[in-house]
């Protein structure tokens, strides 16, 4: 499988006591149409498993609603629409360390713009955050100052979208900040700048503010680490109700992450071989992590996640994304203190309410916001009050 701009120029490689890297060069998406055609041979000739009529999602994927989306995304989803609107971005390419990292770069429309690095997480992309840009790019445009702009880079997580697979045991979070960090201050040139991040993403950045602390001007995060290894003997009845919530959801919900942290690859074959799989595999988790769950397709757009989906398959990328797991949990990477001064913008439903003296066990927490609505993908579900958080924090 080719993408646009895979056969490379000649590119200056440089190299530091610490780092190699790559000149960053223009990129284009452009996936073969041999590809979209498999991809629709697959989708047709889906063998779906029997169901209990009237269980909707209680046993799972609900398979009524997932026909009508792979109806569509066969018959009515347009990618060359999506693929056109995503190349309106700036987009790049460069190589850390071996392995390539695609970003978008896109420049703020005001006076001393602030550098700010935006990372997505498991099962979503750099598509999370690729309408929510030029809000912060071009603020004055979009109810905002002009003096509040931002400059935006959004790469792909190694192993997520058009960044390289790992071909190696340890890509794990941590290694990650390590890149993520050559790629702001040693390709792009910023001696500081701030971070937000969700998920997975948000993971890399807490490493990245342990790693390279003087760095970061500040992070601003929707959440913090839901891992609970003891209740402490000091908490308070709100952290105390949250390790109950927390033990709960992770009952419940809890088995994805389970397979992904010790056999990923053993699902992932069926993943990456049906692609009616793969979508019901990730929009479980877009429908359990919303704040309208009944409604979750219009609340994050059929064709965004169709384009998500979309990416995951076109790239073959579902084994590398869901192994970021299994490397965090053998290398015991998934949470870290973090000093930083950290603005947090506290989404009403994403999985349950966590208390603000909970999150400061960890976190440098200078600001918070908590939010009646909104859910685990917050860049998605509401773009502009993360935008206007972020210009509130920052400006």
């Amino acid at each position: 499988m080719k993408f646009a701009n895979e056969k490379k120029s000649e590119t200056l490689t440089t190299k530091t006591p610490d780092v190699t890297f790559t000149a960053p060069q223009p990129y284009k998406i452009s996936i073969e149409q041999s590809v979209l055609d498999d991809l629709s041979e697959r989708l047709q000739g889906t063998r779906w498993p029997d169901r209990i009529e009237g269980t909707g999602w209680s046993y799972g994927t609900d398979d009524a609603v997932l026909q009508e989306l792979v109806a569509y995304w066969n018959d009515g989803f347009d990618w060359r629409a999506q693929e056109s609107a995503l190349n309106e971005l700036p987009q790049f390419m460069t190589t850390i360390e071996g392995i390539d990292v695609h970003f978008i770069h896109l420049r703020g429309q005001g006076p001393a713009a602030k550098p700010l690095l935006m990372l997505h997480g498991w099962p979503s992309s750099f598509v999370q955050m690729t309408e929510i840009a030029p809000l912060l790019a071009d603020p004055a445009a979009h109810g905002g100052r002009a003096d509040q702009a931002f400059d935006v880079v959004i790469p792909c997580l190694p192993g997520y979208g058009f960044s390289g697979r790992p071909k190696e045991a340890g890509m794990d979070i941590a290694r990650m900040a390590t890149i993520l960090s050559t790629l702001m201050t040693k390709v792009l040139g910023y001696e500081r700048y701030i971070g937000r991040g969700s998920d997975m993403g948000q993971g890399v950045l807490m490493h990245i503010a342990e790693q390279h602390p003087e760095e970061l001007i500040g992070l601003h995060f929707s959440g913090t680490n839901l891992m609970v290894p003891e209740v402490p003997d000091d908490s308070s009845e709100a952290e105390k109700e949250f390790f109950a919530n927390c033990a709960a959801w992770m009952q419940s919900e809890w088995a994805y992450a389970l397979l992904q942290t010790t056999k990923p690859q053993t699902v992932a074959v069926s993943l990456n071989d049906s692609p009616a799989g793969l979508a019901s595999w990730i929009l479980e988790k877009f429908h359990g992590w919303t704040d309208r769950p009944d409604d979750f397709v219009a609340r994050y757009g059929r064709d965004r996640l169709l384009t998500n989906l979309t990416i995951y398959w076109a790239t073959g990328t579902i084994a590398s994304s869901m192994r970021l797991y299994a490397e965090c949990a053998r290398s015991n990477t998934f949470s870290v203190d973090v000093k930083i001064p950290t603005s947090m913008l506290m989404a009403g439903q994403d999985m349950f309410l966590m208390p603000r003296e909970w999150a400061e066990r960890t976190i440098n927490v200078v600001r918070w916001n908590q939010l009646d609505n909104g859910g685990h993908f917050l860049e998605w579900e509401e773009p502009e009050i993360v935008a206007s958080d972020l210009r509130e924090a920052y400006n």
